[in-house]
């Protein structure tokens, strides 16, 4: 009678149920957890180019990191400001769409069957149909909490992007240090080597994919007179970060504004509705694509599986970096033994395909 071998089924329950117990344990400690990890990930990205300006340039590495950090904080400053600023003047001419919003929302009423009061102003009549008073409440009290956790949350994404950077000058010796033996050591450098150059491959691509949508969503803006462009320019940039959905949002949300800002002419609102939409997809499916290759090589299933999983755990910047972890998570199964086959199930079948092919004239040999 065959006997079976239950440890590795056993193994692959237990490391299941870890995952899932590590994940609540982030979403617990989020307030730390989280910019741990992004200033991981930035810190991949800065790596290289750091590496760059000390090997070849003979820039000292904490002069490097310094002038760099100095570079991204004032960036944010300057990008916060014009925010802030656009911010202020869309609550400052907000009484402008007050009357224009009062024409949609009387249209929709007149749909959906909502009592309208005439005499009343539109947010007076949406109180009184949607009993709107909790959700105002609630909605106050998360943008205050939000703009506190926000400005306390970049203080510590800069200050420990910045100590992680210096560490990493000599962060190669310290792993080979980590392990008994040197093979070990070798091969866990190649790996934290392969998850930097993936990663910051993935960053790089989809930070400028962002920005060129980000550009061509302002002048598309700006053309068509839509106020604030800056404004949506800017949340095309962030939200081409989150897959499919985000370019989905940001469409949404452009669309909307317009047609509160143009509404009942409709001549501009197809130009900015079909432009965005064409915007996001020759970038996000056309060019895109083709610029990562098939380095990455991770099933479109999963990438939506992560996207589900990171935004439970960490809300919207969980999806930012959902697909960074799941790189991180594939590569590290592809050089476990026992994992093998979940790496197989997370890449794609041409990336399988490709690696077959590459290792039969070794088997032949």
């Amino acid at each position: 009678m065959k006997e079976y071998n239950y440890q590795k089924g056993i193994f692959l329950i237990l490391l299941l149920l870890t995952f899932i117990f590590l994940l609540e344990v982030l979403k617990v400690t989020a307030s730390f957890s989280m910019p741990v990890c992004i200033a991981v990930m930035i810190s991949f990205v800065f790596f290289p180019l750091i590496k760059k300006l000390n090997e070849k340039f003979k820039i000292p590495w904490a002069v490097s990191v310094i002038a760099i950090m100095l570079v991204m904080f004032i960036t944010l400053f300057l990008l916060g400001n014009i925010l802030v600023t656009s911010f202020k003047n869309i609550g400052n001419t907000f009484p402008k769409y007050e009357e224009r919003f009062l024409k949609l929302y009387k249209t929709t009423a007149h749909i959906f069957n909502f009592k309208i009061d005439e005499d009343h102003s539109v947010f007076i009549n949406l109180w009184n149909s949607l009993n709107l008073r909790s959700y105002v409440q609630t909605a106050a009290i998360s943008v205050s909490n939000y703009i506190i956790s926000t400005a306390r949350l970049i203080f510590l994404l800069i200050l420990l992007t910045l100590f992680l950077l210096l560490e990493m000058s000599t962060f190669h010796e310290k792993i080979l240090t980590a392990f008994s033996t040197k093979s070990h050591g070798v091969k866990a450098v190649e790996i934290t080597d392969r998850i930097i150059k993936e990663v910051t491959h993935y960053i790089s691509i989809k930070f400028l994919i962002s920005l060129f949508t980000g550009i061509l969503v302002f002048f598309c803006s700006y053309i068509a007179g839509i106020d604030f462009p800056i404004v949506w320019g800017f949340i095309a940039f962030i939200l081409n970060f989150i897959p499919t959905f985000g370019s989905i949002l940001s469409w949404a949300l452009t669309t909307a504004f317009t047609v509160m800002q143009y509404f009942p002419e409709w001549g501009k609102i197809i130009f900015i509705a079909a432009s965005v939409l064409l915007i996001n997809f020759v970038l996000g499916n056309i060019i895109e694509p083709k610029w990562e290759g098939s380095d990455l090589g991770i099933s479109p299933f999963f990438i939506l599986i992560s996207l589900s999983i990171w935004s439970y755990v960490w809300g919207f910047i969980g999806m930012i970096l959902a697909v960074p972890l799941l790189v991180i998570i594939k590569i590290a199964c592809e050089n476990f033994e026992p994992l093998r086959p979940v790496a197989a199930l997370l890449g794609e079948i041409k990336t399988a395909k490709k690696k077959n092919d590459s290792s039969e004239p070794e088997e032949k040999v």
